[in-house]
This record gives structure tokens, sequence and C-alpha cells, in this order.
């Protein structure tokens, strides 16, 4: 498996402020990250579908597996998430809601998926993206919203099981709840 390099391909979102997007959640709602509050959003390449059938190749794209892992980490720190001032959590990928919707109820998800299928969020903020079994999926990252403004961005994320725990390290340092 090859080693994820930093391709600075997200070093542009420090300091942006969301685009004027609206995405469906998996809950039914519509989401604008341009609310106000502090979000967590991790951007993700996609779930498998239960029983497996990755796109071929999918185990040597570097970033590319760890989508259930990150999902479940974050699902196992939501209460401390909130705990720390963290009022929206989503996930986001570029699968659609009723693809979203298995996985949220597979992985007992307790936030909403966010389904940019259109490529309106990736193409607002200029997302890192790649090609795979003739989709264009996000590359990994997580981006901390606060009214609005990015605040922090995690990219490469090297190991998605420990990307809720980074974050959760880096509110600790930066916010007092």
């Amino acid at each position: 498996m090859k080693i994820l390099q930093d391709d600075h391909a997200a070093v542009h979102l420090l300091g942006m402020e969301m685009p004027n997007v609206a995405l469906n959640a998996t809950d039914g709602t519509i989401v604008d990250l341009r609310g106000g509050g502090l979000s967590v959003v991790y951007v993700y390449p996609r779930t498998s579908p239960p029983g497996g059938s990755n796109i071929h190749g999918w185990n040597e794209i570097p970033g590319a597996r760890g989508c259930t892992p990150q999902s479940c980490a974050f699902r196992d720190h939501f209460g401390g998430l909130r705990r720390l001032g963290v009022s929206q959590l989503f996930g986001l990928s570029t699968q659609d809601t009723e693809y979203q919707k298995e996985a949220v109820s597979r992985l007992h998800l307790p936030f909403p998926l966010l389904s940019d299928k259109s490529l309106s969020l990736a193409t607002a903020l200029n997302l890192p993206t790649f090609k795979a079994g003739g989709l264009t999926l996000l590359k990994r990252l997580t981006i901390i919203v606060e009214d609005g403004l990015i605040k922090h961005v995690f990219y490469p994320v090297h190991s998605p099981d420990t990307n809720a725990n980074a974050v959760i390290a880096w509110l600790k340092a930066n916010y007092r709840s």
C-alpha cells in the first residue's frame, strides 16, 4: 500500500467562508454549512455496501480505505464532541442520500450524512478529489467550521480511525466550553 502524501490540496480552505450550497442530509433536512455555531464535517470518499464489493483497486488507492472506521469513531465520540461545544457533526461524501441512509442505519450514526452528489460544495470550495471506478470522489479531510468560517482543516487524514481523537484534541486546545 502506498503512503499517503500531503499534496497541499487543502491549504486554501483555512479561513474560507462556507459557500451558499444546500446539501441533502440523511435525516431529511437540507443543510447549509454557513449556519451559526461550531460544526465538524468529516469528508470521506465512500462507504462500501454491506458485504463489500469495493471499487477495483480500492485498497491500493492512498487514503481511500477507512470510511467505516472513521464514521464509527465519530459516532463513538459524538457525546464528547457535543460537550466540547460542537453543535453539528456531519459526514460528507458524493454518494446519494438513499445510499447514505443505509450506512447511517447500519452503523447506528447519531448524526446525519450529507450528500454532495452534484459536487456543488466540492467545486465551490475546490476540495481535493480523485477518480476511481469511473466516479469522482472526495479525498478524506475534516474541517472545523465556526459561524460559517473554516477555522481548521485536517488534511491529509492519515488514520481515519483516529481522526475523531485528533479533532477532540484540537478542540480542547483551541476552545473552552
